[in-house]
């Protein structure tokens, strides 16, 4: 893997000491230093602070509200006899819960579709400061639902904290992806899958009995809330807004220059400017693009439908589905129900610890391996699952080895399907497009997420344990899509991979000479002065 040289001295860079790609010819170990200096305290600030307010608050309302089901079954069974004089009918209490739960990702969508427009005009950092409000007023909602006796508290609490989901899971893969090296750019982006993994375990962790979920202080798991929003609140202020928006989209080329050197930690930041002004120029009298223009533009067919295919396959590949069945799995192998909790967060940990290994290899395998293994692991321990599954009443083991497939299958897609789809939104498309490509990304995620809560089920119910044989074909026809079609992004600047992609589209952007012209000047050929090929950019161009 070759490496950046972050010290001040001019940015010429001799790469022939690595061989031919594929050559397996490793860096010496000063390169391997200097890759080290790529981690400013400022870019694991920001991602550790940012993902805290963010993608960890997106994991914890995923599995925050399992423990304390029966007692928020029984205040909405309190509330309605103390309004209507009678008890809640079955029906209408599970139509209550259903909608507490899937309204998570109604607002979801709310928050994807609204990320773009608020984006534009307040940039990523503050994109992410203003959503604080949606978290803490969502948490003040479900906290006192109890205590003021409106169940509609809670659900509309769970609907604004969707809206949080929605444009934390838009903004902060883009920001990340903006403000890092393109040498870390995957291990940065995957900082908000680990959180999400981080979030799931923590919400599981607060939901023992002997912590939060007690008749009493159940809503205290929702207060919790209001701490990482907090927090993200009063620190991201100290840190710059992306670079990147701020010379593209602002045309701010001063507060860039300064937000790059805060970024990566030294005085010269020649190159990276240099590779932001050919994204720059090749973008030049292009407006930000709509969805639609997005969907209809033939040089960016392929990627589109990349992160499609990505998206749906990481909600539609059965992860959902494996907690449906975990309980009873447990059951059955022995576990008394009262020590099930405690068992559960052996899922919460395996994910926890998966996520974090895909973040250390991400950058030394790249993303596709670590897709097509992911999906082509899980499709092969959904096909064992369902055997052990059908086979579990004839032995007393069987049981325990279910256990060890769902523990797989979580491995599997924490490894790679679980953090990789948001990193690749923000690789496969540039900057005038990349708001458009998440809004898109994020309305196929949460589409599918309400379509697996909506259809499972059914599916269930009619297959039963062999549903688990209808994630594994999906898994299967990911892997071989991936395997065909997606390029290695890895190290790759978003020109590269454009150019990538215009092989498969058969088709160029219109705008491709501007990017070789600065090409030519930062490869020291014939060009424009940068500042005066921004200027005329600035000109040119209306964003």
């Amino acid at each position: 893997m070759d490496s950046r040289e972050l010290s001040s001295a001019p940015l010429t860079h001799d790469r022939s000491y690595l061989g031919p790609p594929g050559s397996g010819r490793k860096p010496p170990e000063c390169h391997r230093q200097r890759r080290k200096k790529d981690w400013s305290c400022s870019l694991v600030a920001v991602s550790l602070v940012g993902a805290l307010g963010s993608s960890f608050l997106y994991g914890y309302n995923l599995s925050v509200v399992n423990a304390p089901t029966p007692y928020i079954k029984a205040f909405y069974n309190e509330s309605w006899e103390r309004r209507h004089g009678h008890p809640i009918d079955p029906d209408t209490l599970t139509l209550l819960w259903s909608v507490t739960v899937s309204i998570f990702a109604i607002g979801g969508l709310v928050g994807t579709l609204i990320a773009k427009k608020i984006g534009k005009f307040l940039g990523r950092k503050n994109t992410l400061l203003i959503n604080n409000g949606f978290a803490i007023s969502a948490a003040l909602l479900m906290a006192f639902a109890l205590q003021a006796e409106a169940f509609e508290m809670l659900i509309v609490g769970r609907f604004i904290m969707g809206v949080d989901g929605g444009i934390s899971l838009s903004v902060l893969p883009m920001y990340l992806n903006e403000i890092s090296p393109k040498e870390i750019r995957g291990s940065l982006g995957q900082v908000t899958a680990i959180f999400i993994c981080i979030g799931v375990f923590v919400g599981q962790l607060l939901g023992l009995p002997e912590l939060l979920v007690k008749e009493s202080t159940w809503p205290y798991l929702f207060g919790v809330i209001m701490v990482p929003a907090f927090i993200q609140l009063v620190s991201l202020p100290f840190l710059p807004e992306s670079p990147h928006y701020l010379l593209l989209e602002k045309h701010d080329e001063a507060r860039a220059m300064k937000a790059f050197q805060t970024f990566l930690g030294k005085a010269d930041v020649s190159r990276e400017m240099q590779e932001a002004l050919a994204e720059s120029c090749v973008q030049r009298n292009v407006h930000l693009l709509s969805v639609l223009q997005l969907l209809r533009a033939p040089f960016l067919r392929w990627q589109v439908i990349t992160v499609v295919v990505t998206m749906a396959c990481y909600q539609l590949c059965g992860l959902n589905a494996i907690w449906f069945y975990t309980n009873s799995i447990f059951g059955k192998a022995g576990i008394p129900q009262e020590k099930t909790p405690y068992v559960t967060l052996s899922t919460g940990g395996v994910e926890t610890l998966a996520s974090i290994f895909s973040g250390l290899v991400i950058e030394r395998l790249g993303r596709r391996p670590l897709l097509i293994g992911g999906f082509g692991l899980m499709a092969v321990f959904f096909g064992a699952l369902t055997v052990t599954l059908v086979l579990q009443d004839h032995a007393a083991w069987i049981p325990y080895l279910s256990i060890v497939c769902i523990l797989a299958v979580i491995a599997a897609f924490c490894s790679g399907p679980g953090g990789i789809p948001f990193i690749l939104t923000g690789e496969l498309f540039q900057q005038s497009q990349r708001p458009a490509a998440f809004i898109m990304a994020g309305t196929v995620n949460w589409l599918s997420n309400f379509a697996v809560g909506l259809l499972f089920p059914f599916i269930q119910r009619s297959l039963d344990t062999y549903c688990f044989l209808v994630f594994a074909a999906i898994c299967v026809i990911g892997a071989l899509y991936f395997y065909f079609v997606l390029p290695e992004t890895k190290n790759r600047t978003h020109a590269e991979i454009s150019q990538e992609f215009a092989k498969r589209n058969k088709a160029s952007p219109p705008e491709e000479t501007g990017d070789t012209a600065v090409a030519e000047k930062a490869n020291g050929g014939p060009g424009p002065d940068s500042s005066s090929t921004l200027d005329n950019g600035v000109k040119d161009r209306a964003v």
